[in-house]
C-alpha cells in the first residue's frame, strides 16, 4: 500500500507530465475554482487530502458521537426522513384543505407558514396588516382559527411544525389548547416551533421585541417545555433564513450555531440544566446549490455542535450532544424564467440534504418564484423526496459520501472556516453583541455582493438568467389569493371578539402584562388567554406595552 508520501509525489508528477500537455492545448474554464465559502476546490483529491484524518475523532459511527455520519445508528434504513411540506395561505379554512390534500399524498409531517401579520403580532384588522391578510401564508388571528385549521388532524398522531418567530409562545399555546379540545394530552403532542429571534435580527426583520425580552420569551419556552410539553422541539435555530439573505456555507454553519451557543447560555443563566432542554433544540438548514459542499455542510455543523455542546456546555447526556435538523431547497436559487428548472435544481438540493443526513425536508415548488404553488407543483415537489427515496438506492447504505477525499476535506475546511467565525463573535461578546454591533448582518452582505457580481460577470451562470436564455410568456397556472379573504377574517375577528367573555378576557390580558413586569414564566398566562379568545394581536401587544419594539439600527 502506498503512503502519503508516495501518493503526493505521483500527483506531482501527473500535475507535470500529464495535466500540463493538456492544459497547453486545452486550458481550463476557470483560473481557480471556489465554493460559496471562499475554498480553494482543488484539481484532484487524494488520499494525501484526508491523511491526517482520525476515523473515531472525526467520524465514528453513526449514532455516536461526534455525529458527522447521522444521529441515528441506522438513519434512512429505519425509516426515511420526515417529508414536511411547507405550506400555508389565506384563510384557515383554505389552508386546512391543502394540508389533508398533502397528507393524502404521503405527507409525513406538517409544516404551516404564516402570514407577516400574524408573525409581527398583529391581528387582520390592524392599519398595518392591510394588503398582507393570508398572502405570505395563514392568517390566525384566535383559538376558533387554530382550531379551523387544525380541524380533523390528530394531533397525537401527526407531527408538526410551526415556522414563527416573535409570536412563538401564542402559537404554541394555540396548538397546545387545541390538543386538549381533542382530548390529546401535551405529553403526546410532537412538533416544533421556529422561535429563533437571533435570526430575525441579522437577516429577516420579523422581530417585535428588543433581544432582552425575546431571550426571556425563548427561555420560557424552554422551562415550561421541560415540564408540560417533553416531546416538543422548543426552538428550531435557523440557518436557512441567513443562507437566503446571502451568506455562505460557513457563515451559515457559523451563524447559525453561535445562536444556538446564545440561546444555552441564556436558558442556562436562567438556571436551567443543560441537559433538561438541550435534547428539544433543532435546527434548520438551507441546501444551496453547490452540492458537495451542501453535503459537507450538513457533516461539518454537527461534529461542530456535538463538540460545542460536550466541551463548551459540559453536557452530560448524548442526545444534548446531537445536531438534528430540518432542511429546505433554497427560495433564493428558485428563477422566474424557465421556471421548470426549478425541478432540477431541487431535486439536486433534496439530493445533497439527504446524502448530508437531513432529519426532514421540505422541497420548494418549481412557481415558487411567481406566486404561492399550486396543488400539481406541490405533488411534484413532494414526489420529488419520495423518489429519491424510494428509488434512487441513497438510502440504503449510510453517509454514502463518507471517505470521500473530496468530501472528507471540505467538511474539515467548513469546520474551520466555522469556527474562525464563531471565535470573532466570542471576542465580539456572542452573538447578540455582535448582531448589535452589526458583525453578521455586514459579513452576509459582502458575501451576497460578492455572489450577485459573480452573476453579473458571468462567473456564476445561472440557466435561463444570465446564460441560456429563451423568449417566454408565463400563462401557466399560478395560485392566486382571493382579495375577499382579508375582509372575511375580519368579520371573523369581530364575531370572536362579539361573543367572547369580555371579562374574562380582559383579566387574562391583564395578567400577561404583571408577569412581563413583574416575573414568571409567560406560558401560563398565555395558555390562559388563548382559552379566553383573546386575539393574536391583542396578547402581543399586553407584551408590547411591557416590553416595547426593537428599532434597527442602520449599519450601511
Amino acid at each position: 500500500m502506498s503512503d502519503t508520501r508516495d501518493v503526493a509525489k505521483a500527483t506531482q508528477a501527473w500535475e507535470e507530465k500529464v495535466v500540463q500537455k493538456t492544459l497547453s492545448r486545452s486550458p481550463e474554464r476557470k483560473k481557480q475554482f471556489d465554493t460559496t465559502s471562499g475554498i480553494p476546490i482543488k484539481r484532484l483529491y487524494t488520499s494525501a487530502d484526508t491523511a491526517t484524518l482520525d476515523y473515531q475523532h472525526a467520524l465514528d459511527f453513526p449514532g455516536q458521537y461526534p455525529f458527522t455520519r447521522g444521529v441515528q445508528p441506522t438513519m434512512y434504513r429505519g425509516r426515511f426522513w420526515t417529508m414536511r411540506q411547507y405550506a400555508g395561505f389565506g384563510t384557515a379554512e383554505e389552508s386546512n384543505k391543502r394540508y389533508r390534500y398533502l397528507l393524502d399524498q404521503g405527507q409525513t409531517g406538517l409544516s404551516v407558514a404564516f402570514d407577516l401579520p400574524t408573525q409581527m403580532g398583529r391581528d387582520s384588522d390592524h392599519q398595518l396588516a392591510a394588503g398582507e391578510v393570508g398572502r405570505a401564508g395563514v392568517a390566525i388571528g384566535s383559538l376558533a382559527d387554530m382550531e379551523t385549521l387544525l380541524n380533523g388532524i390528530p394531533l397525537d398522531k401527526v407531527s408538526t411544525s410551526m415556522t414563527i418567530n416573535a409570536t412563538a409562545s401564542i402559537l404554541l399555546a394555540l396548538y397546545l389548547v387545541v390538543a386538549e379540545k381533542q382530548g390529546v394530552k401535551w405529553d403526546q403532542v410532537n412538533g416544533t416551533i421556529q422561535n429563533d429571534l437571533l435570526k430575525e435580527y441579522i437577516a429577516r426583520g420579523t422581530y417585535i421585541y428588543p433581544p432582552g425580552p425575546s431571550l426571556r420569551i425563548i427561555t420560557d419556552i424552554f422551562a415550561f417545555c421541560a415540564q408540560q410539553v417533553p416531546n416538543w422541539n422548543t426552538i428550531s435555530i435557523s440557518g436557512y433564513h441567513i443562507r437566503e439573505a446571502g451568506s455562505s456555507a460557513a457563515q451559515e454553519i457559523a451563524f447559525t450555531l453561535a445562536d444556538g451557543i446564545a440561546y444555552v447560555d441564556a436558558a442556562v443563566s436562567a438556571g436551567l440544566d443543560v441537559d433538561t432542554f438541550a435534547s428539544r433544540l433543532s435546527f434548520f438548514f438551507n441546501v444551496h446549490n453547490n452540492f458537495f459542499e451542501e453535503v459537507a455542510k450538513f457533516r461539518a455543523a454537527r461534529r461542530l455542535w456535538a463538540k460545542i455542546m460536550k466541551e463548551r456546555f459540559h453536557a452530560k447526556d448524548p442526545r444534548s450532544w446531537m445536531l438534528r435538523t430540518h432542511a429546505q431547497t433554497a427560495g433564493s436559487t428558485l428563477t422566474a424564467q424557465q421556471p421548470d428548472n426549478n425541478i432540477m435544481r431541487v431535486t439536486l438540493q433534496a439530493l445533497a440534504a439527504v446524502l448530508g443526513g437531513t432529519n426532514s425536508l421540505h422541497t420548494n415548488s418549481r412557481d415558487e418564484a411567481l406566486a404561492l404553488p399550486t396543488e400539481d407543483s406541490v405533488r411534484i415537489a413532494l414526489r420529488t423526496q419520495q423518489v429519491i427515496a424510494c428509488e434512487s438506492g441513497v438510502a440504503d447504505t449510510i453517509d454514502p459520501l463518507a471517505g470521500s477525499y473530496f468530501v472528507e476535506s471540505l467538511t474539515d475546511q467548513l469546520e474551520a472556516k466555522a469556527v474562525e467565525y464563531i471565535e470573532r463573535i466570542d471576542k465580539l461578546g456572542g452573538a447578540v453583541k455582535a448582531i448589535e454591533a452589526g458583525y453578521q448582518q455586514r459579513e452576509i452582505h459582502e458575501a451576497a455582493f460578492r455572489y450577485q457580481q459573480a452573476i453579473e460577470n458571468k462567473e456564476q451562470v445561472i440557466v435561463g438568467v444570465n446564460d441560456f436564455t429563451v423568449e417566454e410568456d408565463h400563462q401557466g397556472e399560478l395560485l392566486k389569493i382571493d382579495r375577499g379573504l382579508e375582509q372575511q377574517q375580519q368579520q371573523k375577528l369581530a364575531a370572536v371578539r362579539a361573543e367572547r367573555n369580555q371579562a374574562a378576557t380582559q383579566a387574562a390580558l391583564g395578567k400577561i402584562e404583571t408577569v412581563a413586569r413583574d416575573g414568571g414564566n409567560l406560558m401560563p398566562v398565555i395558555i390562559d388567554a388563548v382559552r379566553s379568545y383573546a386575539t393574536l394581536g391583542e396578547i402581543s401587544d399586553a407584551m408590547r406595552t411591557v416590553f416595547g419594539e426593537y428599532r434597527a439600527p442602520s449599519f450601511l
